[in-house]
């Protein structure tokens, strides 16, 4: 009769890996922490004050506790955001996390993320019943902070990149030609609150700009910003719609000039659907499709990183139950190139190719 003998236990494998887990435990318990700071507006009050302050100064200016303040910033030190100068039980926001935590414009700035992932600790049962039934959650059955978590960390790097590098990067630079020329029609789908679409219509106001989305909530965002922006409907326009069923122009040489998914294709239940419908929708031969996906490498093992790991928990909690809720391939946010490519081949478009890329999105064109 065989018998089973359990390895022998390495140590110091097992102290190094339960260093890890207690650094993920104070990174997940500091995360909540980090989102109060950002919805007090302590870090920027923090900056603000221009110099070292006590908990107490902080409670002051903020008309908050000092003695949850206190242990906040202690916290906040421990974790390296903030520094303490023992001397003088004083502390200080270093200008560098100010530029990640309170300054929207830097391309560092991701006090959004932590918005995001109090959405997903609040909608954690709904995950864990998902995971049991192998069912979806829709987008708009999240948590709100996940909307408007998303605006604040995808916006600054649309801000850095969409005009300056990934437009022109198009069509070997005649999609920007035109878009300054202008008379273009542009259709931005899954638009979510408009930032990308705002983007393109302050850059180019000479061209018309279409945003769909079938989050009606996000839509009436999306309007409401555009009307603070000082955009009119002569130059943007959103509606509610989905990826297969957006209003078109009929006829090949009144389609779209432009048609634009901006990290959304992975997500949604069609994505072949969607890729045939573009074709559809846009002026026909010189129309041209931009996709932006997150970054990702072609293999699993190649995304086992620091930024694949996030890539693959938020791929876990939003964008598989988002396709899954409409019955759909689940492509995940780390389909890569070889996944996107085939779902837009298969959409009927012949040329497809990656025109540029950042640490966090790959950008790619299809051409009918």
């Amino acid at each position: 009769m065989a018998t089973t003998t359990n390895p022998a236990i390495n140590e110091e494998k097992l102290g190094q890996f339960m260093q890890k887990v207690l650094s993920d435990f104070g990174g997940a318990a500091s995360a909540i922490l980090t989102y109060i700071g950002d919805r007090l507006g302590l870090y920027k009050a923090m900056h603000d004050f221009g110099k070292p302050l006590s908990s107490q100064e902080l409670a002051n200016v903020t008309r908050t506790s000092e003695r949850y303040i206190r242990e906040w910033l202690a916290n906040q030190a421990a974790g390296g955001y903030i520094i303490y100068d023992p001397s003088t039980n004083r502390y200080a926001l270093p200008i560098e996390q100010a530029q990640a935590l309170i300054n929207d414009t830097s391309p560092a700035y991701c006090a959004g993320g932590f918005q995001i992932l109090m959405a997903l600790y609040k909608d954690a049962p709904k995950i864990l019943e998902a995971f049991k039934t192998g069912k979806g959650i829709a987008w708009g059955d999240h948590d709100k902070d996940l909307f408007e978590g998303t605006e604040r960390l995808f916006k600054p790097g649309y801000i850095a990149n969409l005009v300056s590098s990934w437009i022109p990067a198009l069509d070997n630079g005649n999609v920007e030609k035109a878009l300054k020329k202008g008379g273009l029609k542009v259709a931005d789908i899954g638009c979510g609150h408009g930032i990308s679409t705002i983007l393109m219509a302050k850059a180019y106001p000479d061209s018309k700009f279409y945003g769909f989305d079938n989050h009606a909530e996000s839509i009436e965002h999306a309007r409401n910003k555009a009307k603070q922006e000082g955009l009119g409907e002569d130059r943007i326009t959103f509606k509610v719609a989905s990826s297969t069923d957006f209003p078109t122009v009929t006829g090949d040489a009144n389609g779209y000039d432009l048609i634009t998914f901006f990290d959304c294709l992975h997500d949604m239940g069609d994505p072949e659907g969607a890729a045939a419908y573009a074709l559809k929708a846009i002026k026909k031969p010189e129309g041209t499709i931009m996709i932006v996906e997150g970054f990702a490498n072609d293999t699993v093992q190649d995304n086992l990183n620091p930024l694949g790991r996030l890539s693959y928990a938020a791929s876990t909690m939003v964008c598989i139950p988002a396709s899954l809720s409409q019955n759909g391939p689940a492509l995940g946010a780390l389909a890569g190139e070889p996944s996107i490519s085939q779902v837009v081949k298969s959409g009927g478009f012949r040329r497809f190719r990656r025109v540029t890329q950042t640490w966090f999105n790959i950008v790619y064109e299809a051409k009918p």
